[in-house]
């Protein structure tokens, strides 16, 4: 399948649980869709930073919540490796030795709340991660290569949607429309953009990638703006940080 059409259906399943919610896009209505489309039992988000204090965001029952909470409190399991190496981490069974002995802690925490299989994805776009999306199934499980490309779409709408600057303790978008398709029209163009205006931050500012994008975002969400127009000032110059002081806007964008 086509990387634009396995996107574009994605979206639509995540729409749907949105409309069926009777609010706007969120991250929760991708952890739903996921569970709905997926052989898993649960899906949950963590917003993660290597310079800010962890939280799971949204959980679809007890047991994903649970997992959430136990990987950010243990500081280990497949949650904290795929946010810590940037790429997915698949357990299809928690009971198997290599993975007993990897998260000697996590595994058998897990497998208490009632986990069997876990799989980790981190939420990316170039540089900037500002989380994980993770599915856990209550049977030893192997997500196929379709299914495999299909959660990491769904990893992908979930990083694009967390990425927005006004989001509620769901993850919803706070300008979205629920009964609207085209809500999705504009996530395409977040990625290029906030990632080349965090690099941007990180020369005006002298701070790393991490800090950088908490600049960003910060003054976005005390403007009350969307994350990618700030970041559209950014790269045309039309806004620029200092390390003294506010961000100031330009006149004329040079």
């Amino acid at each position: 399948m086509r990387a634009d059409s396995r996107s574009a259906r994605i979206q639509v399943l995540v729409a749907e649980q949105a409309a069926r919610r009777g609010a706007p896009v969120g991250v929760v209505d991708v952890c739903t869709a996921a569970v709905a489309a997926l052989p898993v039992g649960g899906a949950g988000v963590s917003v993660m930073s290597d310079g800010a204090a962890s939280h799971p965001l949204c959980g679809t029952d007890d047991i994903s919540e649970q997992l959430e909470e136990l990987q950010l409190t243990l500081g280990e399991g497949p949650c904290v490796d795929a946010f810590t190496h940037g790429s997915a981490v698949l357990a299809p069974d928690l009971l198997t030795g290599g993975l007993q002995d990897r998260w000697p802690v996590f595994a058998d925490a897990a497998l208490e709340a009632g986990a069997r299989a876990v799989f980790a994805l981190p939420l990316q776009i170039g540089a900037i991660s500002p989380g994980v999306l993770d599915l856990y199934a209550d049977v030893p499980t192997v997500l196929d290569a379709e299914e495999l490309a299909d959660a990491l779409a769904f990893a992908d709408l979930a990083t694009l949607l967390l990425l927005d600057a006004r989001v509620d303790e769901t993850g919803a978008r706070a300008d979205a429309s629920s009964s609207d398709h085209g809500c999705f029209d504009d996530l395409g163009g977040y990625r290029a953009e906030i990632d080349q205006a965090t690099g941007i931050l990180t020369v005006q500012l002298g701070v790393g990638i991490d800090e950088a994008f908490v600049r960003l975002r910060a003054h976005a969400y005390t403007e009350g703006r969307r994350l990618a127009d700030v970041a559209a000032d950014v790269v045309d110059h039309r806004l620029r940080f200092s390390p003294d002081g506010e961000p100031k806007r330009t006149d004329d964008g040079d």
